[in-house]
């Protein structure tokens, strides 16, 4: 691997393998959170890049089984390689575009859905001239609708897809779940800080679900200069080890 490669420890004995071109941000972590595993959980992680989420929810003993689904070779080489070293037996990774997930992934039966997806659209600004950073940031391989569209697939009735975006495609995002199936139940909002605007945006919709969404308080990740109480909770044992 040409990507210089390294262990991010996360805590309890856990850590990830990260390279420059896949790694994680407070976004990863704060939807980790959000989505509030269950120990009956069956999720898929779609874009699961290093196999950050699966990997936290597994360290805290939240799920009972993970599918994490990447488009890109060097993302699931990551991925693998810390399931392996750690001799995780309840977590597969899936080398895959997410739109051709039929026949390798089942169906209609999956509990929960999380997604950390591409924010800019395919035609916003510049693309980046790396293919690997290009992928990760815009919707190349894959747009917001196929990501919920395979997502409705994916659950059973009643499971939940969690995903976060960036907030000035909530309207979009809210759209597409319902023409789904996957009805908007739960938002929250992440501010950097107090006064700010926010940068990220929380999303649950549970596929076929009645009508009635809840807003959260809102998320502040600093506070008065510091991680406010909350991302101190939030981080946890990954804050132990590593911040």
């Amino acid at each position: 691997m040409e990507q210089k490669l390294k262990r991010e420890p996360l805590g309890k004995g856990f850590y990830v393998n990260v390279t420059p071109h896949h790694t994680f941000g407070t976004d990863a972590v704060v939807l980790t959170h959000f989505a509030s595993p269950k120990t009956k959980d069956k999720l898929v992680d779609l874009g699961t890049g290093c196999g950050i989420v699966p990997l936290l929810m597994l360290r805290d003993d939240a799920i009972n089984q993970a599918v994490g689904v990447d488009i890109s070779r060097e993302a699931i080489y990551l991925a693998q390689k810390t399931v392996d070293e750690l001799e995780i037996t309840n977590f597969t990774v899936l080398n895959s575009d997410l739109k051709e997930l039929k026949g390798k992934v089942e169906f209609g039966c999956h509990t929960l859905v999380t997604c950390n997806p591409p924010y800019k659209a395919p035609n916003a600004g510049l693309k980046n001239p790396d293919m690997v950073e290009s992928v990760a940031r815009h919707e190349v391989a894959c747009t917001l609708e196929d990501i919920i569209a395979v997502s409705a697939k994916l659950l059973q009735t009643g499971g939940r897809l969690c995903m976060c975006h960036r907030p000035e495609r909530l309207s979009e995002l809210i759209c597409l779940m319902s023409k789904y199936k996957v009805e908007p139940k739960r938002l929250r909002l992440v501010c950097q800080r107090k006064g700010e605007e926010p940068w990220l945006v929380l999303v649950e919709g549970r596929r076929c679900g009645k009508k009635g969404m809840r807003i959260e308080p809102t998320l502040y990740v600093e506070e008065n200069g510091e991680f406010s109480p909350e991302m101190i909770k939030i981080y946890g044992p990954y804050k132990e080890a590593y911040l």
